[in-house]
Parts: structure tokens; C-alpha cells; sequence
């Protein structure tokens, strides 16, 4: 329905005559008649009774009207929300990621945009890289940060970022007194491992394999600080982000190096493509670059 004869139907309403209706609006009687009458042959019946008093609504009209306000209210308020939005005065960035990514490289970013636009609001989801890009595909989120290579065609993938793979000890583990390992002391120890199905796991396996490392994993848990804490308090080894470790004195744990054995993964933004970024989306995944 056009909404330029609802507004012309409401000024008739609130000014009762359709001379003061036309001045109103700013248009002349004859055109403001012809609105009305094409809302009344859309509507197929009358809206209005004229009398020498001016006009008035049939119970009709009433309908309309009262239908008319609600309509234009909310395509007002429509109007403004995406005003607002491209302003980036508001608007919702609907982003996920891995452990990494929710735990260090999400957190700066978002506070760095709510700094210069608070309106803008955030719905974050942790979950493995493949969860992420089934998700940006389905349109629940549209954004991702993921490790490469993606699964999916269906994706725009602009690489973020190298992420180095570190393996943890506990401050008082053997191997920690080693300032370099040799693959064989690695050889049936325990370790801290990701999810099984998570893509930082299958990198951190195959990097093993190739090395001809065999540990045996004890646990397999999602949050790297889950496995930075489990690590600092048991036995076992883990392998994570260097980020989760990297300048800090009070995790009570250590980072080793060991000979031959270099993990290293890409990760990388991710959106769906030929659906067009919302301006907050745009904005975060610039600042993200």
C-alpha cells in the first residue's frame, strides 16, 4: 500500500476539511482529491462522507486510519533505525570464533570500536572455525574469524593474521627445565588437547604425525584458558595459541620449543558472499584489517 495516501487519508483526518488537509501538505485541493480516491478504490469502498461541514470518516475510514498511524509510525521509526544505522550511530555486529579469536583478537577490536560508536551493539559466538562458516552461510552471523583453509565456496575470506602454536608446560614439569626439546621427549606424555573436531586440532595432530610425535591426549577441552589453567595444575602438556601465553608471569606456565616441530596457522575474516555487509559489520571488519 502506498503510504503517500495513508498520510493523505491522516490529513484529512486531523484537519477535517480538504482544503486544510491540501495546504498542509503542500500539494493543491484537485491532487489531494485524486489521492483520495485512489485509496478509496484500492480500500473499494468509501472512506470519507463530504458535507458542506467538511469531511469525516465512515466506519471504514476509521479502520484505515487507526491501521494508517500504525503503518507510519513504524516507517518513520524504520527510517531513523537506518539512518542511525548507516550513521553508525547504531546497529548490530553479529560476529563469531574460535578460542583464539573470542579470547584475544575479538575483545581490543570490539572495545575499540564501542569507544568511537557506543551504539553499536555486539552478539559474539564461540565456536570451532567450521561451526563459524556453516553459520556465516546460514546468515546467523555475518562475520567469522576462522582458520584457513576455509571448507565452504560460498565464502569471502580475507586473511587477518599468523597465529603461532605453542606448546605449554607447568612451571614445574621436567620438560620445563629444557630450553629446547627434542621431538623424542615428547614421545608418551599426556597432554591437554581442543576438541577433536575443532581445525587447530586437526593442524596441532598432523604437525605431530609428521614429526612421528605419539602423546596420548588426556582431555579435550575448548577455552584456551581452560587448558592454560588444567596444564598449570597437572602433568600434562598442551599445545596453544601464543597469544594466550605470551607476556604473561602469572598463568604458571611456561611456553617450550621443540626442535623441528613449527605450528603455525592463518586465520582469516570471513563474510558470505554477494550479501552486502551491514555499515556496522563493514566497519569492524576494516578496523579488523
Amino acid at each position: 500500500m502506498d503510504l503517500l495516501l495513508l498520510r493523505s487519508l491522516l490529513a484529512v483526518a486531523d484537519h477535517k476539511t480538504v482544503t486544510r488537509a491540501a495546504r498542509s501538505l503542500a500539494v493543491t485541493q484537485p491532487a489531494l482529491s485524486r489521492r483520495l480516491q485512489l485509496l478509496e478504490e484500492e480500500m473499494g469502498t468509501a472512506l470519507f462522507e463530504r458535507s458542506k461541514q467538511g469531511a469525516a470518516l465512515t466506519e471504514a475510514g476509521r479502520l484505515v486510519a487507526t491501521e494508517a498511524r500504525v503503518l507510519v509510525d513504524r516507517y518513520a521509526r524504520l527510517k531513523s533505525e537506518v539512518s542511525a544505522s548507516v550513521r553508525l550511530d547504531a546497529g548490530l555486529v553479529r560476529v563469531g570464533g574460535g578460542a583464539t579469536a573470542v579470547s584475544f583478537v575479538l575483545p581490543p577490536a570490539i572495545a575499540e570500536l564501542s569507544s568511537k560508536r557506543p551504539g553499536i551493539r555486539f552478539e559474539v559466538r564461540e565456536a570451532g572455525s567450521r561451526e563459524v562458516e556453516a553459520d556465516v552461510i546460514a546468515e546467523r552471523l555475518e562475520l567469522g574469524i576462522v582458520t584457513l583453509p576455509t571448507a565452504s565456496p560460498e565464502l569471502t575470506v580475507r586473511p587477518l593474521r599468523r597465529d603461532r602454536i605453542v606448546l605449554i608446560a607447568s612451571r614445574k614439569h621436567a620438560l620445563a627445565k629444557k630450553k629446547r626439546l627434542d621431538p623424542r621427549d615428547l614421545h608418551g606424555q599426556g597432554l591437554v588437547g581442543f576438541d577433536r573436531e575443532s581445525a587447530i586440532r586437526k593442524l596441532i595432530d598432523d604437525e605431530l604425525a609428521r614429526a612421528g610425535i605419539e602423546v596420548h591426549v588426556q582431555m579435550e577441552l575448548r577455552s584456551i584458558a581452560a587448558i592454560v589453567e588444567m596444564v598449570a595444575h597437572t602433568e600434562l602438556l598442551g599445545f596453544v595459541s601464543q597469544l594466550g601465553v605470551e607476556g604473561k608471569k602469572d598463568v604458571g606456565v611456561v611456553a617450550l620449543e621443540v626442535r623441528g616441530v613449527t605450528i603455525q596457522r592463518r586465520l582469516a575474516v570471513i563474510h558470505k558472499q554477494g550479501r552486502p555487509l551491514s555499515p556496522a559489520a563493514q566497519a569492524f571488519a576494516a578496523l579488523l584489517r
